[in-house]
């Protein structure tokens, strides 16, 4: 699947008191900036020292994107709606603030984020993208793993401790995904699926300053997904909100094209990204599993990530 980020829409591309983050925006945003380039700039590094020539002349071609992406399907415009509160069942009492928050991330998006993720995408090799893909990735193992467990899902832990272990050792700290070549998919979890797998409900429906499309579980879930990552206790705060950073750009870099598309073909490009969001979260929950329409992604659990492709 935006989404963070980075993300969906984790939307992106957008991974909380209003007074609260404003002034952790102004105060921390430089650092993070510094941070997320300290970030990118060590894992291109360690990429550039163990890549092979092969690997360093990777054609530019488009990669695959991690956010939900157009479908073509009618059924989508169904999901918008052309005044507040159209949509029937959307459970978003708190509209008028969250669309607040939507157009200050659009404008955000639209002053540094695409800027900086096209800059990225147009300077960094796709070989060397994909290397700073997958150490971001493997230093999020943690969370995943513990969220396997706490689900009781057995088998996927074993797959994610395995993938751990692999990308680790031969694949230089997670730089190079050999796990998913051997048979390994990558696959993440996070608290909100968690919660999801025991039935609980999504509660309302959230727009987070800079993080995006969320909800009341979903928000709690990211707070608690902190607290089970070993970083937030054995890293520095700089280095995490590098990470956070970094992952974000990356996230974006991938789905340019998607969310201009998205953007350009919707009535109502807010109502269109809380119903992507949600259908996103319950194929998540699911882990793909079929329960109806859902959206399309051009990259699925499962998909090879090494950078030696």
């Amino acid at each position: 699947m935006p989404q963070a980020c980075g993300g969906p829409l984790d939307i992106v591309p957008f991974s909380g008191v209003k007074v609260l983050l404003s002034g952790l925006v102004s105060g921390a945003l430089p650092q993070v900036l510094r941070s997320a380039l300290c970030v990118v700039g060590f894992s291109v590094f360690l990429a550039a020292c163990a890549a092979s020539p092969q690997t360093a002349d990777v054609p530019s071609v488009e990669p695959g994107a991690t956010q939900l992406a157009q479908t073509g399907s009618d059924a989508w415009s169904e999901s918008e709606s052309g005044e507040f509160g159209d949509e029937p069942g959307d459970n978003d009492p708190l509209e008028v603030p969250n669309r607040m928050f939507f157009a200050f991330n659009e404008a955000l998006d639209f002053m540094v984020i695409r800027p900086v993720a096209v800059t990225y995408r147009y300077v960094v090799p796709l070989g060397v993208r994909n290397t700073v893909r997958n150490f971001l990735r493997n230093l999020r193992t943690p969370v995943t793993l513990a969220n396997n467990l706490l689900q009781g899902d057995l088998e996927r832990a074993e797959i994610t401790f395995t993938r751990f272990f692999i990308n680790s050792t031969i694949g230089l700290l997670g730089l190079f995904d050999i796990a998913a070549d051997s048979g390994f998919p990558y696959h993440e979890e996070d608290f909100g699926q968690t919660l999801g797998t025991y039935g609980a409900g999504e509660g309302f429906y959230l727009v987070l300053p800079i993080l995006g499309p969320s909800s009341l579980r979903d928000g709690g879930g990211r707070i608690v997904d902190i607290f089970l990552d070993p970083l937030t206790y054995l890293a520095p705060q700089e280095f995490n909100l590098g990470r956070a950073a970094a992952s974000g750009i990356d996230y974006r870099s991938r789905n340019i094209e998607e969310l201009d598309e998205l953007k350009a073909d919707s009535l109502d490009f807010y109502a269109r990204i809380r119903s992507l969001y949600r259908q996103y979260r319950e194929n998540e929950i699911n882990n793909g599993a079929p329960v109806g329409e859902s959206p399309t992604f051009t990259e699925v659990p499962g998909q090879s990530t090494s950078s030696l492709e």
